[in-house]
């Protein structure tokens, strides 16, 4: 099955994590297939801490890739921050 879900970067105590869609046999931060975004949770006030490809995740979706629960809550997190 192909899985969007957050691959983790970053330094120790430094967190970044990368929205990737992969193949849910693989290691979370193995091989995946695309990278569609990404989610810095310490960024400061001036920077982007969470940025999505909306078309990219649309044309996943809708070949039958499904979202992780903490994905899922990104994605729903991103369509209130571009809604305001």
């Amino acid at each position: 099955m192909v899985v969007i879900r957050l691959a983790r970067s970053g330094a120790k105590k430094r967190p970044f994590f990368n929205m990737v869609v992969a193949d849910s046999r693989n290691r979370r931060d193995g091989r995946f297939i695309e990278r569609i975004g990404y989610y810095n949770p310490v960024a400061s006030a001036n920077e982007r801490g969470l940025v999505i490809n909306a078309e990219r995740l649309a044309y996943w979706q809708e070949n039958g890739a499904q979202l992780s629960q903490t994905a899922a809550r990104l994605v729903k997190q991103s369509a209130v921050q571009k809604a305001a």
